[in-house]
C-alpha cells in the first residue's frame, strides 16, 4: 500500500507540474499581442501614395515626419511593444495622408492661377480685339 501510496503522489505531482507549466504557457501567449502587420502594411502605402504625388517637393516635412513615424513603429515591434508600434503606424499613415493632400491642394492651387492668368490674358484680348474694330 505504501508502494501506491507513493506512485499516486509522484503521479499528481506530475499532472499539477505540467497543468502549471500549460497555464503559464498559455497566459504568456495571451498577452503578447501580435504585431499591427495591417497598420505597418497601410503606413507604408500611404507612404508610397504620397511619393508618387511628388509629395516630397510640395510637403516634404509631413512625408519626412511620416517616415520617421514608421521607423519608429518598426522599432517598436522589434521591441514588442505592439500597441506602441500600432500607435506609430496610425500616426504615420495619418501623416502620409496629410502630406498627400496638402501635395493635392497645392497643385490645384498653381492650376487655379494659371487658369485665372489664362482668363485674364482672354479678356484682354477680347478687349483689344473690341478696340480695334
Amino acid at each position: 500500500m505504501l508502494v501506491s501510496t507513493r506512485i499516486n503522489e509522484t503521479y499528481r505531482l506530475y499532472v499539477t507540474a505540467g497543468l502549471a507549466g500549460a497555464m503559464l504557457l498559455l497566459a504568456g501567449c495571451a498577452t503578447a499581442p501580435m504585431a499591427p502587420t495591417a497598420s505597418l502594411n497601410e503606413a507604408k502605402l500611404a507612404i508610397q501614395a504620397a511619393e508618387r504625388d511628388d509629395a516630397s517637393h510640395y510637403a516634404g516635412a509631413e512625408l519626412d515626419e511620416a517616415r520617421q513615424k514608421l521607423i519608429l513603429a518598426d522599432k517598436a515591434v522589434v521591441s514588442e511593444d505592439m500597441l506602441l508600434a500600432e500607435r506609430f503606424a496610425q500616426e504615420s499613415t495619418v501623416t502620409a495622408k496629410l502630406a498627400a493632400a496638402k501635395t493635392a491642394a497645392t497643385k490645384a492651387e498653381a492650376v487655379n492661377k494659371d487658369m485665372s492668368r489664362g482668363a485674364e490674358a482672354l479678356i484682354e484680348e477680347m478687349q483689344r480685339a473690341g478696340d480695334q474694330q
